[in-house]
């Protein structure tokens, strides 16, 4: 069975914030990863994109845009995890950790630094890129 979510690159001023997964996390513990989460059952992705920020960020999206679906396979149990991404580039709220049980920390960083980190998925850099010079050419 695939599981279905949503993940969202939040983008500003040509940075991305990022959180790092909580280390007593099942999968991907102690890594950097977007924010996001699981589609429930009838939910459009759009309102799980809303959804999930709120209860991550306290932001509610106000300009985001599609970017693409994934399949990627979890190393932990084999099945297919369905990742639908959005691109975020305005929200209303300040972004703050109300979830540090999932999210050790939260932090805004630049293509360069975001790249050293360690990250919840190898094609992350080369997505940072394309989405964090796209924001800068607004």
């Amino acid at each position: 069975m695939a599981h279905e979510v949503v993940a969202a690159l939040i983008v500003q001023s040509n940075k991305i914030l990022l959180g790092q997964r909580a280390a007593a996390r099942d999968f991907y513990p102690d890594v950097w990863d977007l924010f996001g989460g699981h589609v429930e059952p009838g939910e459009a992705h759009e309102a799980t994109l809303a959804r999930e920020l709120q209860e991550e960020l306290g932001i509610t999206p106000a300009e985001w845009t599609f970017v693409e679906t994934q399949t990627v396979l979890l190393p932990e149990t084999s099945e297919e995890m369905i990742v639908h991404l959005y691109l975020v580039t305005a929200w209303d709220g300040t972004p703050f950790n109300r979830q540090p049980e999932e999210h050790s920390l939260i932090h805004w960083f630049n293509l360069e630094e975001a790249s050293r980190l360690k990250l919840a998925d190898p094609t992350y850099p080369a997505l940072f890129a394309r989405y964090l010079e796209h924001d800068s050419l607004k």
